[in-house]
C-alpha cells in the first residue's frame, strides 16, 4: 500500500484581503504530503535548495513522510512564489516567481520507491512528472494527475503526452474549459476524458467538485466557511485528502472516488482556514472525522415527490 508523490515544496509569500505572510512553507507536493499522511505513509519525490529548514524535513517525517526521494541542492535556492488574491478569494496575481532548483529538476524515483501501487503528480512541469511514470518499473494500480492553464499556454503537447499516460486528471473549471475549447464542463469532460484518463475532476473551489466517469457524474458541494484567509494550498490538499482516502482503502471504484472528494473537500476546507500549511498541522483525526461529518450533513437530505 505504497504512495508516492511528486511536488514542489516551497516557500510563498501570500497577500489577501485579510492578511499577509511572509515567507511561508508551500508547494504542492508539501500540501498534498501534509494532507495525505493523515491517511497513510507517503513517499516525497521533490528537490529543495539548502535554504529550506531542516525542521520541516523533521515535520514531515515525523508525519511518516519517506523524504529518499527529496533531493536537497545545498548550494542553490528553494522555488519562491508571491502572489496577491482579490476580494473574491478566487483570482490572484502572481507577484514574483524564482524556480531556482526547480528550474533544472530531474526527479529521481529511489529503488525503494518502486513499490509504488499509487502515484500522486502534483503540479509540476508535464514531462517531469511523465518521468517519474516512465521510470517506475510497474505500472501503479492508480495514477493521479494535477496540473495548470501555465502548462497549457506553454507546452500542451507534452501536457497532453502526460495527461495520456494517467487515471485521473485534476483541474478547475476554467482550465477544463481552456484545456478542451468548451464551454459547458459536461462536454468539456467528454473531450478531457477522450484524450486519455478514465476519470476527471473539475475544482470549482467555493463552488464545489465535479467527478466524471464515462456517463457517470457527480458532484459534491464545498463547504461554506465564515473566513477564508489564504485559499492557495487548497487545491493541493484536497489532492492529498482524495488520493489519502483511496489509498487507506484500496479501493478505486466510482463510489469510493465519490467519498475521496469528500474527504478531499474537508480537508481543503481546513486548509484555507490559516495561511500556509499552519492549519493542516493543528487538525487531529477527530476534527477530520468532525468536518467530513459536516459534509454529509449538508448534503443529506430525504425528499418525496409529489407529480400531480
Amino acid at each position: 500500500m505504497s504512495l508516492v508523490v511528486v511536488g514542489s515544496m516551497a516557500f510563498d509569500a501570500i497577500e489577501t484581503p485579510f492578511g499577509k505572510s511572509d515567507r511561508i512553507i508551500g508547494g504542492a507536493g508539501t500540501y498534498i504530503a501534509w494532507c495525505a499522511s493523515n491517511f497513510t505513509p507517503v513517499k516525497q519525490i521533490s528537490v529543495v535548495g539548502g535554504d529550506f529548514p531542516e525542521s520541516e524535513l523533521a515535520a514531515l517525517t515525523a508525519r511518516g513522510v519517506d523524504l529518499e526521494g527529496v533531493q536537497i541542492k545545498k548550494d542553490e535556492k528553494t522555488f519562491f512564489w508571491s502572489g496577491r488574491y482579490h476580494l473574491d478569494m478566487n483570482s490572484r496575481d502572481t507577484l514574483e516567481t524564482q524556480l531556482n532548483v526547480l528550474e533544472n529538476f530531474v526527479p529521481v524515483v529511489p529503488d525503494s520507491f518502486q513499490d509504488c501501487e499509487f502515484l500522486m503528480l502534483g503540479n509540476l512541469v508535464p514531462s517531469v512528472q511523465s518521468s517519474v511514470i516512465k521510470q517506475l518499473k510497474n505500472r501503479p494500480k492508480l495514477i493521479v494527475m494535477d496540473t495548470m492553464n501555465f502548462w497549457m499556454e506553454i507546452m500542451m503537447d507534452d501536457l497532453l503526452h502526460t495527461i495520456s499516460l494517467v487515471d485521473v486528471l485534476m483541474v478547475n473549471d476554467s482550465e477544463a474549459r481552456q484545456l478542451s475549447g468548451e464551454y459547458s464542463l459536461v462536454k468539456a469532460a467528454k473531450k478531457i476524458i477522450a484524450m486519455g484518463p478514465k476519470y476527471l475532476i473539475i475544482k470549482k473551489g467555493e463552488h464545489g467538485a465535479l467527478l466524471f466517469h464515462g456517463d457517470q457524474v457527480f458532484f459534491a458541494p464545498a463547504l461554506p466557511l465564515e473566513e477564508v484567509f489564504d485559499p492557495t494550498g487548497a487545491g493541493d490538499t484536497f489532492a492529498g485528502g482524495f488520493i489519502g482516502h483511496i489509498v487507506r482503502t484500496k479501493d478505486i471504484s466510482f463510489e469510493n472516488m465519490k467519498t475521496a472528494i469528500i474527504v478531499g473537500s474537508a480537508m481543503a476546507s481546513y486548509c484555507v482556514e490559516k495561511f500556509g500549511t499552519e492549519r493542516l498541522r493543528e487538525i487531529s483525526k477527530a476534527d477530520i472525522s468532525d468536518r467530513i461529518a459536516e459534509f454529509v450533513d449538508l448534503v443529506n437530505f430525504d425528499i418525496k415527490l409529489v407529480v400531480e
